[in-house]
């Protein structure tokens, strides 16, 4: 059973970064998004298990876009990636019902670990 993952954060190479993780360790990664707004669109379109939002994004924030996603289905499994320095950010996402969060530059092991644990 492999699960079907979102991935939104506004830097490509991040994107391709923490799909090139998933994938090798077996997830199917759904769609990618660019910014909040279009990671609740696709949310809708795409249904995913598991999104990873990053915090900081033009348009919409990771924090606004997981609010959002959380009104829409209240079990939303959704992981913040953030940049180091932004804990106050994190623990608003955390209290907004994140599942749990990743800090960039990505670990592949503490990324499946976060993963794994959201999913179970």
């Amino acid at each position: 059973m492999s699960n079907n993952i979102l991935i939104v954060d506004d830097a490509a190479f991040m994107r391709m970064m923490i799909k090139d993780i998933l994938v090798k360790n077996g997830f199917n990664v759904v769609g990618e998004a660019p910014d909040g707004a279009v990671a609740v669109e696709k949310y809708k379109e795409l249904q995913p298990d598991l999104v990873t939002m990053d915090i900081t994004m033009p348009e919409k924030d990771g924090i606004e876009a997981l609010k959002e996603i959380r009104a829409i289905n209240p079990d939303a499994k959704i992981i913040m990636c953030s940049a180091m320095g932004q804990q106050a950010m994190v623990i608003d996402a955390i209290q907004s019902g994140a599942k749990d969060f990743i800090v960039k530059p990505f670990q592949a092991d503490r990324v499946i670990e976060a993963i794994q644990k959201a999913l179970s």
